[in-house]
């Protein structure tokens, strides 16, 4: 599939539902977190030009993802970290792993956050269950999106994103659902709830600008795609394929689409080429991963 597409280097990473398959059982997650890690690296050691990764965390396990950070950046040389937008119900933005930030900040890494399963609470002692909220439809076909947004409200209404200058943060699906309610969450944080946080579209604009990439996967032409251009420029988009959970067919065929987008979006072929290749080749310099 790289070969159809002309794709020359591809960053390899563990998506949903991630390596905490048993709730409590933080050695299984310690344990599979590694195995995955280690086999990523690998792939990596032995084509190194074409292929990266993003390693995985035994979260919501604190110290085990603290221990595995420099393990995967030292030893493996990852490019960087994949996290899903919540664990079980607890949110990035959690005092809980505010020092798994810290030292994600400290190492200024790279922070790839992809949507899972949002985990709602039934009545009772069902506590921390995740379920369909319409059960007839797939949760990556709208829930994910949802789930992106609140990751990143989260972020940004706890002060982690703030705290933490030094973590770049690359975000799937063009942003999900999160351009149409900025400027509701801002505002409303600020006029109704009073909330004392310095928050405001135009700082989620300069956080964007500052500290934030956004992948392409997924559908976002021919519309989605305008909602975030409202809010980052052209030198913040990435492509992405969200393969093998997209098909190869579907790959080509978005790719295509993507393609078309772009062409009618940004008549300057360097805008192009910046989405396809050197916003990438930029990212990753800075955390010295090679393109």
């Amino acid at each position: 599939m790289m070969g159809d597409l002309s794709i020359t280097k591809s960053i390899l990473s563990i998506s949903s539902p991630g390596v905490c398959l048993f709730p409590g059982d933080n050695r299984a997650s310690r344990n599979l977190a590694r195995q995955c890690n280690e086999y990523a690296g690998d792939i990596v050691r032995r084509r190194p030009t074409q292929f990266g990764f993003w390693a995985v965390l035994p979260l919501p396990d604190v110290g085990g993802a603290i221990s595995e950070i420099p393990y995967a950046l030292d030893t493996l040389h990852a490019a960087g970290f994949a996290l899903e937008t919540n664990y079980h119900g607890t949110y990035l933005g959690d005092p809980l792993f505010d020092a798994v930030f810290a030292e994600l900040n400290r190492r200024k890494a790279t922070v790839f956050v992809h949507p899972t399963t949002p985990c709602m609470r039934h009545t009772g002692s069902h506590d921390h269950t995740a379920v369909t909220v319409l059960n007839e439809f797939p949760n990556p076909m709208f829930e994910f999106m949802f789930d992106t947004a609140r990751a990143i409200i989260n972020l940004l209404l706890s002060g982690t994103i703030k705290r933490c200058p030094d973590i770049t943060f690359v975000i799937p699906h063009a942003g999900g659902a999160i351009p149409p309610v900025i400027e509701r969450f801002t505002s409303f944080a600020t006029e109704i709830l009073s909330l004392e946080v310095e928050i405001s579209s135009n700082l989620v604009r300069e956080a964007f600008l500052q500290q934030f990439y956004f992948d392409l996967a997924g559908f976002p032409f021919p519309d989605q795609i305008h909602g975030l251009l409202r809010f980052v420029e052209p030198q913040k988009l990435l492509y992405g394929s969200d393969y093998p959970f997209t098909p190869a067919k579907g790959v080509v065929s978005l790719a295509k689409k993507m393609d078309i987008g772009l062409e009618k979006l940004f008549l300057d072929d360097s805008v192009r080429r910046g989405i396809y290749v050197d916003n990438a080749k930029r990212l990753l310099r800075e955390f010295k991963t090679s393109l």
